[in-house]
């Protein structure tokens, strides 16, 4: 709480050496009236600092006290202005330091901090750059608070060149300076940029690390964070402390490393890190999307203060997993337990319903989030309606939430409609939703091909044939399909038809002894539409060699017998590898857990937990 001093040195008055709230502020700004002291600026300054900067305070009134001052300082000054650049109105600031100008009052090294923050939230650079003279010409060139906040403010508009000379101007850098140009290249996709000045950094502590690593994660290349990450640890006598250890399980959770995600949790608990609600729903996170939803659950259940996101990504968790009842059941308890859901929480629910096929439940939880909880639904909620209704078969059903949404659809909604149009074979509405949603999204391979797979279902070469030309000529380059398997805690990465891994002569082997192997109990390849199919997985790539069949493969030659398999796959995975995946299991006696695009896959003994149902 901000102080509200003793009035005034000379005065022996009695009164309280702070104050709690603007009522009793009042009552010390009544007696300084009394006493004549309401000009005066030594007696009045605690008065505004705790109106302006408290957050029991009041701005206004701040501002009035200060309109009392027949010359306030530059102390008061700089109070306003750190006070509106934190407020709605931060421009105000701007004003205030004119005005001080006006007055021959000069700004010190408190004033540029909170000036700049102001500026940076203008709708244009021009206030940042006159206030960047200002910081040269008062003799602030050299001050590291005052550049750091230019740097920022540069960054935010995407001016990273103007950034950039600000810092190797700087006489002296902070960790702070790092950290502003490692994380604003990250922020406008430069990674390897960021990469740059983290190698530039002498001494490297846990706050560079951590910015450059989050950079990597961000961008999703999480294969470097990785290296990032064994590196900091081989080189620096650096310790894990909570924010590395929320970014590394972050890159654990995008690529399915269980095993050094396990290792981090370890850590965490072993290092007495403090477990807050945000590290907490993280570990939660990993564990769920790396298919251990057992431990995920057992970390959220020995939570004794759950926040919402806690809750949120439990129930999130369960809905991947396609176990909605699960879900369901755990959101009733939330609700019990107080806790208020917000979107997130019926998105989740609803995405739950969708991935179980709960229909009924999902159109009762739809009417529920509003009319018990007041929450309007979004389009990511008539997104979860349309795929709830569409996967179940219900095209019509499902075209009639697009068509009444009180907003425009977007790719998410149409595109799960389109896809239900593949799995149903309805050539009339997918033609009509496709060529929708690629309008929508003209750059997203993944439409065309679907587009192009509904015609080839139907025996529609040449529509085929045009859907190819449109992306050639608009320069839309298929996404490659590749899966990832955790091993003694690297992370091995294959490619469709690609013999780019050190292992991968054994590898194809492996694949061949694989299908071999499931011929005896049944298998038979699933080529209809595989041409196609193909296109997401590079077309010259056999059918037998998609990037899920090779991550098994690899998995088999380097596990013991009936180690479970965990894979992360970045494309839905297709019919064929999903009967494949199914008999491994089976002949293999292993269980499979496949995450792929949409959600997860649990292979055991010859089935699957969607049920076939995806």
């Amino acid at each position: 709480m901000i102080s509200c001093c003793v009035l005034h040195p000379k005065i022996n008055t009695p009164s309280p050496s702070s104050c709690s709230s603007m009522a009793e502020l009042k009552q010390h700004h009544s007696l300084l009236i009394r006493l004549g002291l309401s000009s005066d600026n030594h007696a009045i300054s605690p008065l505004i600092t705790f109106s302006s900067l408290s957050p029991y305070g009041d701005l206004r009134y701040a501002v009035t006290l200060f309109s009392t001052l027949s010359n306030p300082d530059t102390f008061l000054f700089n109070t306003l202005i750190r006070a509106f650049s934190l407020s709605q109105t931060p421009s105000t600031s701007l004003l205030f330091y004119s005005d001080m100008l006006h007055r021959s009052l000069s700004p010190n090294n408190f004033t540029f901090p909170s000036l700049i923050k102001s500026s940076s939230l203008s709708a244009t650079i021009h206030h940042g750059r006159q206030v960047h003279a200002h910081v040269l010409k008062f003799g602030f060139g050299s001050d590291v608070y005052a550049l750091n906040a230019l740097a920022h403010m540069y960054v935010g508009f995407g001016l990273l060149g103007d950034a950039r000379k600000v810092f190797d101007r700087m006489t002296v850098r902070s960790v702070v300076s790092w950290t502003i140009m490692i994380s604003g290249y990250s922020q406008w996709g430069l990674v390897d940029e960021a990469l740059a000045v983290f190698e530039l950094l002498p001494q490297k502590n846990s706050v560079a690390w951590n910015a450059v690593i989050a950079a990597f994660v961000g961008s999703n290349r999480f294969r470097e964070a990785f290296g990032l990450f064994h590196r900091m640890r081989k080189e620096q006598e650096v310790e894990l402390d909570m924010y590395v250890a929320a970014t590394m399980l972050s890159a654990c959770t995008g690529v399915g490393a269980l095993e050094m995600g396990e290792w981090i949790h370890r850590y965490v608990v072993r290092s007495g890190i403090d477990l807050d609600s945000k590290l907490a729903t993280t570990i939660i996170d990993m564990y769920c999307k790396c298919g251990c939803l057992d431990k995920a659950f057992e970390v959220f259940s020995g939570l004794q203060l759950k926040g919402l996101s806690s809750w949120n990504c439990m129930i999130g968790g369960f809905a991947m997993h396609g176990k909605g009842k699960d879900a369901i059941r755990l959101f009733r308890e939330m609700e019990k337990e107080m806790v208020s859901p917000d979107s997130v929480t019926f998105v989740n629910v609803l995405s739950a319903c969708a991935h179980s096929g709960l229909v009924e439940e999902g159109r009762y939880y739809f009417r529920y989030m509003t009319e018990v909880h007041g929450i309007e639904p979004a389009k990511e909620h008539y997104g979860c309606m349309v795929d709830l209704l569409a996967r179940a078969g219900r095209l019509e059903e499902a075209r009639k939430v697009i068509d009444e949404m009180p907003m425009n659809p977007d790719a998410g909604a149409l595109g799960a409609l389109l896809g239900a149009c593949k799995i149903h074979g309805n050539l009339e509405l997918g033609e009509e939703i496709g060529k929708r949603v690629i309008e929508l999204e003209p750059g997203n391979s993944g439409r065309y091909v679907l587009l192009a797979n509904i015609y080839a279902d139907c025996g529609k070469w040449q529509e085929v044939a045009n859907v190819r030309k449109v992306m050639n000529d608009r320069g839309v380059k298929k996404v490659p399909g590749f899966s990832m398997i955790e091993m003694e805690g690297t992370v091995n990465e294959f490619v469709a038809g690609e013999r780019t891994h050190p292992l991968a002569q054994e590898v194809y082997a492996k694949v061949g002894e694989i299908l071999e192997s499931i011929k005896m109990v049944g298998y038979v390849p699933k080529n209809e539409g595989v041409l196609h199919d193909l296109a997401e997985e590079e077309e010259e790539s056999p059918l037998f060699y998609h990037s899920e069949k090779l991550a098994i493969a690899y998995g088999l030659l380097k596990t013991k017998p009936g180690e479970t398999l965990r894979i992360t796959k970045n494309l839905r995975v297709c019919k064929d590898c999903h009967q494949a995946c199914k008999l491994i299991s089976k002949v293999y006696e292993c269980d499979i857990i496949l995450r792929d695009r949409n959600r997860f896959h649990h292979f055991s003994n010859g089935s699957c937990s969607c049920n076939d149902y995806w």
